[in-house]
């Protein structure tokens, strides 16, 4: 049957849903660039709703302010997605969803580059919840959709990783 996800991230959601059950603990997602597609690796999982509080694809800066609850300041002279924008993304989505957790997510997907001169295969990602890390992923490639499925895999790579860290 065919999937419009890979292998790496069905594991790495499989993975991200037995560690939430097993804490009795939730995850919001708040993407941008990856187009849904960190939530639909987590609700190809039967019995999501046990651990998926909830989420969207705020793509824009209005959707952030409207639906993250972030605050307008943070967009003056706006020229492009930063670490400190995406955590207030995710966690706005946190609180509003009362997860335990939240993953944010934007970039330049390509084909051509953002706002700030910055190239293609550029996002941040931002985890939130009892542990927060961020990391900014350049990916060198220019394709859109190559860029969507390495922005998904590498976004779920870190919030396993962030839990794994958490349950230490």
């Amino acid at each position: 049957m065919p999937s419009f996800l890979t292998e790496e991230q069905k594991s790495l959601a499989d993975e991200i849903a037995e560690i939430l059950n097993s804490r009795g603990e939730t995850v919001a997602v708040a993407e941008a660039t990856t187009g849904g597609l960190i939530s639909a690796a987590l609700l190809r999982i039967a019995g999501a709703s046990r651990f998926y509080a909830g989420g969207g694809v705020l793509y824009n800066i209005n959707s952030r302010i409207v639906m993250a609850g972030v605050d307008k300041s943070l967009f003056d002279n706006y020229q492009g997605t930063t670490p400190e924008i995406i955590a207030a993304v995710a966690e706005g989505t946190r609180e509003r969803l009362g997860a335990t957790w939240a993953i944010g997510e934007s970039g330049i997907a390509g084909p051509t580059g953002g706002r700030s001169g910055a190239k293609p295969g550029r996002t941040v990602i931002a985890v939130t919840g009892p542990v927060s890390r961020g990391e900014v992923v350049e990916t060198g490639l220019d394709e859109r959709e190559d860029n969507m499925i390495e922005f998904t895999t590498r976004s779920l790579r870190l919030l396993r990783d962030v839990l794994v860290e958490a349950g230490k």
